[in-house]
Parts: C-alpha cells; structure tokens; sequence
C-alpha cells in the first residue's frame, strides 16, 4: 500500500523513513502532527484534486487513535474523495485483550491531566462510570496516577496494567488498585508506553449520584450536620455514607473556589 500511493504523510518522517527504508519504499514522505494538521489539510486535499493518492501513517498504533488526523477526515470527506481504512495495532484493544475485564462496554480517555487537581477532578466525574476505563499514562507520573485512583475509586477495585505491548519487554500487571500501587513501589522506575485498565463501577452508582445530588441540594439550606441528617431520613441510607458525601462536595467546592479565574 505505502509503495503503491504517490506520497505518505507521517508523523514524525524520521521515525517512518526507517521504515520505509527497511521494507524498500521511496515514496515521498511529508510531515503530518499535531502542530501543522490544520495548515496541511488543504494541501492534502489539494493533491487528492490534482488525482494524487495518499497515505496517512503514524509513528505506532493505528492513525487518529489519540494521534492527529479527524480534521483531515473532515476535509477530505467535505472534498468528496474516498477514504480507506486499513487496521493496525491499537493499544487500547491489545490491552483489553489480556485485562481480564468486560469489554463489551467500555470508554476511553486518552491521557489524563498531568496536572494533580485537573487530573483529580477528571477521576472524579469517571468514579461511577460503569463501563471499563482505559487511560493511556506516561512513566514519571504514572504512580501518582495510580494513589489518586486508589483514593478516588477504592483501593478493591480491579485492574490492569500493561507496558510495552507486543515490544520485547512487554509487561503486565493485574490485580487490585491496592495491589498495582505495591508493585509500583517494589518495582521502582517504569518506562515505555503504559496502558491503564480499570473496572468500571459497581452497578449502584446511579443511586450513589441520586443521593450525591439530594445532599448538594440540602446543603444550599442547611448546615452540614443538619443536611446530613436529613438526607438520612429522606433516603434511609447509611449516615456515615451521607456523611463522606458531604465532604466529598465540600471539599471538590473548596478546590473549585480556589482555582484561578
């Protein structure tokens, strides 16, 4: 395919020239990232008017999958021209495979936020998501990824963690999030790209966020303790439970007030 189009775009041409090479292609290469997606659409599309085919390849992984692209996609569709799809090796999927969670079900969300209080509000809108959780995750923040999930979600919850997959030093861990916070500390450094699979909630949550949503409420009227109590006879639930919720949303209500404008 790469040796039978008129020019591949890559994203680092360094990285697929060695490629290219080893297989014997000279199709032109040309750069395609993230900092000259927009400005390099019309060109694309330009070369798909003059009747030039063309490739798009990424340095590892399928194309567009947490890469740049879609708003080539868009062009080209909004153009007219044909588009092919051809599979390739996605870390999502192979991590997946050998979680040991459901899969039929889940949800994606690309790296989380380097920073710790971003980071900690993404976790906590995902700790009743249902569905399996796959999170991409670099090494020098990996473990603090990790204690905020151990916090945020319960250290009983199960996952995987995978490295390096289909690479010589492919490895994975599964277990708990107690048990994967242990292995970090045992094993010291991690390096290589690391994939994060978590399950998803028990099936409570939707009733767990009915009684997060009646405590919000109340405590727009009613002093903590008093809230609390009445959120308790309201629901029947168990008031220690109504009271960590109460923290819960006072203490996300400090952090949200002391964000910068």
């Amino acid at each position: 395919m790469l040796g039978g189009v008129d020019v591949v775009f890559a994203e680092d041409t360094r990285v697929s020239a060695r490629l290219l090479n080893h297989f014997g292609i000279a199709t032109p290469l040309l750069p395609f990232h993230q900092h000259n997606e927009r400005r390099m659409c019309p060109a694309v599309v330009r070369r798909l008017a003059a009747r030039q085919s063309v490739a798009l390849i990424c340095d590892a992984g399928t194309p567009l999958i947490n890469d740049p692209g879609y708003h080539l996609v868009q062009a080209v569709r909004a153009a007219g021209y044909k588009l092919c799809s051809i599979p390739g090796p996605c870390a999502i999927v192979a991590s997946l495979a050998v979680a040991g969670l459901p899969t039929d079900r889940f949800v994606f969300e690309g790296f989380l936020p380097p920073r710790r209080p971003a980071r900690r509000d993404r976790l906590s809108a995902l700790r009743h998501e249902q569905r399996t959780l796959v999170v991409y995750e670099v090494p020098h923040r990996v473990r603090d990824c990790i204690a905020d999930m151990n916090e945020l979600f319960g250290a009983d919850r199960r996952v995987t963690l995978a490295r390096e997959l289909t690479k010589i030093y492919e490895e994975t861990f599964a277990g708990t999030l107690r048990g994967l916070s242990e292995w970090l500390q045992e094993k010291g450094r991690v390096q290589g790209e690391i994939v994060i699979v978590v399950a998803g909630a028990a099936g409570d949550a939707p009733e767990h966020e009915r009684l997060r949503h009646s405590v919000a409420t109340l405590l727009k009227y009613l002093p903590a303790r008093q809230a609390v109590a009445a959120a308790t006879e309201i629901s029947g639930g168990n008031k220690n439970q109504i009271y960590r919720i109460m923290l819960e949303i006072r203490s996300h209500s400090v952090a949200e007030r002391g964000k910068p404008e």
